[in-house]
């Protein structure tokens, strides 16, 4: 039967799901995501790959499972706690850097970087210092966030947000983009 269930997990998946309930952490990437990006990311051989907000790494697993050898993913985060799970279980992956800071402050002092695909998957990013994201996209790389749709664990007046950003993303004539109603809501933007 079709469907969108998720059967093969990455490396490193199970025991960052265990650890990250430990520390009642709320706020992990869904399994369809985690497959999209793995997909998304192995069309980008030699990527440069860049993750806002690694939580605990469930995302970052995804996205190492799907990367050639010969790229390499930075993945920023503010909180320690949670990031050092994802050291702890995925840092011995030479393609993978952790950095724990403000993501917004690191988009804006590094503005000649240039990554193949970003997964967004914080405030700065995505809310906050968009601009400077969307400029570190190479021509071609792929701009990627989720949680478009309504979620449990957003605050009021959250939707007036993602409506204000989708209408700012749709805006711009230098991406291509795709809103999908599929999984937590997925917008994917494509540089041209």
């Amino acid at each position: 039967m079709y469907n969108d269930d998720v059967h093969t997990l990455p490396k490193g998946f199970a025991a960052i799901e265990i650890a990250s309930k430990s520390i009642r952490f709320s706020m992990p990437s869904d399994l369809q995501t985690g497959a999209l990006l793995q997909t998304l990311v192995s069309s980008k051989p030699k990527a440069n790959v860049l993750e806002i907000g690694t939580g605990t790494g469930l995302a970052t697993a995804w996205l190492l499972a799907g990367m050639d050898a010969d790229s390499s993913l930075l993945s920023i985060d503010n909180e320690q706690l949670y990031q050092s799970i994802a050291d702890n279980i995925l840092g011995d992956d030479k393609r993978l850097q952790l950095l724990c800071t403000d993501a917004g402050q690191w988009l804006d002092e590094n503005k000649d970087d240039k990554f193949d695909l970003i997964f967004a998957d914080a405030w700065p990013g995505k809310y906050a210092n968009l601009d400077a994201a969307l400029n570190s996209l190479a021509a071609g790389g792929m701009y990627v966030i989720d949680d478009m749709m309504p979620q449990p664990n957003w605050p009021a007046g959250h939707e007036d947000n993602v409506v204000k950003l989708v209408a700012d993303l749709e805006s711009r004539t230098d991406l291509q983009l795709v809103k999908m109603a599929w999984s937590t809501g997925i917008l994917i933007a494509t540089k041209k």
